[in-house]
């Protein structure tokens, strides 16, 4: 008899600029939840569907494209909360596009109801779904539409 084991399907996190400052960097748009407590979350909603959640957060472009080329062999979906990278990165929109992976777009505040420069993306147009202004839940709610695809 051989038995396998199969290690579950992991979805990778990312975090970009000043996410780091969660929970203190101006509560009143992005809440008082902390980088740490999206990671619980995250472990949390994704060990529910039965997935394994990896984390990164870096203020670094390269760095973060980096980890998106990776997730091509590693991941099989990734959360995305590029912070300011989401207006100003086609590096990163077009890694997203080489990976050819499943990418949610995730957002605390409602960028759309913010300053005029923060109503483009150039993340968007080559994710998957996009979740903005649910605060920390969005977060969830991204695991959970990455979970529903095959």
């Amino acid at each position: 008899m051989t038995v396998t084991t199969s290690e579950p399907r992991r979805v990778l996190v990312l975090n970009g600029p000043n996410l780091n400052l969660l929970g203190t960097r101006e509560p009143g748009i992005y809440g008082t939840a902390t980088l740490a407590d999206v990671e619980a979350l995250c472990r949390d909603r994704a060990a529910a569907h039965g997935l394994a959640a990896d984390f990164l957060q870096s203020n670094h472009e390269g760095v973060l494209v980096d980890a998106i080329q990776a997730a091509r062999d590693t991941a099989s979906g990734i959360v995305l909360n590029a912070g300011a990278y989401t207006h100003t990165s086609v590096a990163i929109a077009d890694a997203i596009s080489a990976v050819g992976l499943p990418v949610v777009e995730v957002h605390l505040s409602n960028v759309h109801a913010r300053e005029e420069f923060r109503h483009h993306s150039f993340i968007s147009p080559v994710a998957t779904a996009i979740i903005i202004g649910a605060g920390l839940n969005g977060y969830g709610y991204a695991i959970d539409q990455l979970a529903g695809l095959p």
